[in-house]
């Protein structure tokens, strides 16, 4: 048996003895799906060439001053990767994780600094899940008039992605008429509105006190923006890492240095090995 099946063997018996999976997912869990990675400007400047001609970072596009300074272009960002966002197709990792968590007796609970809705989109319980950096199919009014957070829906961006801009009109709020902005933590937010999140960690730290026996997943998730890892690393339980690039585990648990996609088939193979999981 190759290391790599020993590892996925050793996973797949944390899994056995839990009773309830935490599913940690970061940016690299997009990947698999054809999502761009903005680790560094390379990655981010390749996917929008009118920002790297700009030469605008990731972090100052993605920002609440960039929608005051320029709100065409800042829309035409947001608004390209709400498009990309919904016409994505969650991978079958997702699937993979879907059916370990069924399996379990207080099944599973997703956290994600994600704000793409991928979960979501690949069938996952909207009540079992903690988007702890908000929500990009959310809205918020930019001027913080009181108006609450209200979903995306409806609001169909056309984007000129060769200049990075909103060509169709900004949305507005329907209180007072300033700009809507994605209710999603930026850098340097201040602004951001986090009751929507804030009651989706509520349902998770409600489901974390029920659960004796958890097991985590945690696929993609890197140290640039390290929010999952401390979380993950923070509950004090086994702990399964996959990642490629940064596999390291401070504790208990496993790591498999690979691409999410692939870690979670060889995991599933384990699991039917083991005949946790049906063929």
């Amino acid at each position: 048996m190759s290391a790599v099946d020993v590892a996925a063997d050793d996973a797949a018996s944390l899994i056995a003895a839990a009773d309830g999976l935490v599913i940690c997912a970061g940016a690299g869990i997009g990947v698999d799906s054809g999502l761009p990675d903005f680790r560094g400007n390379t990655g981010f400047w390749r996917a929008y060439p009118a920002l790297a001609e700009a030469r605008i970072a990731f972090e100052e596009i993605a920002c609440p001053d960039a929608f005051v300074r320029t709100p065409a272009l800042a829309w035409g960002f947001y608004g390209h990767r709400l498009d990309l966002y919904r016409r994505t197709r969650p991978h079958a990792g997702f699937a993979i994780l879907r059916e370990i968590g069924d399996k379990l007796p207080h099944r599973s609970f997703v956290f994600t600094s994600n704000v793409d809705g991928q979960f979501q989109r690949a069938g996952f319980d909207g009540a079992r899940l903690c988007e702890v950096h908000g929500s990009i199919h959310h809205l918020q009014c930019i001027a913080g008039c009181g108006q609450q957070i209200m979903s995306a829906e409806g609001f169909e961006p056309e984007v000129d992605t060769r200049r990075c801009l909103l060509r169709s009109a900004l949305p507005r709020c329907a209180q007072c008429g300033d700009l809507l902005r994605p209710n999603v933590l930026m850098f340097g937010d201040w602004g951001w509105l986090p009751q929507r999140s804030g009651a989706q960690r509520d349902r998770l730290d409600a489901w974390l006190r029920q659960v004796e026996r958890p097991v985590v997943i945690e696929v993609g998730a890197g140290s640039h923006v390290p929010t999952v890892r401390w979380f993950s690393e923070s509950l004090g339980v086994p702990l399964i890492r996959i990642n490629p690039t940064e596999p390291e585990i401070p504790g208990q648990g496993v790591s498999l240095p690979r691409t999410g996609l692939d870690a979670l088939r060889n995991l599933r193979s384990a699991l039917v090995r083991q005949a946790f999981l049906s063929g």
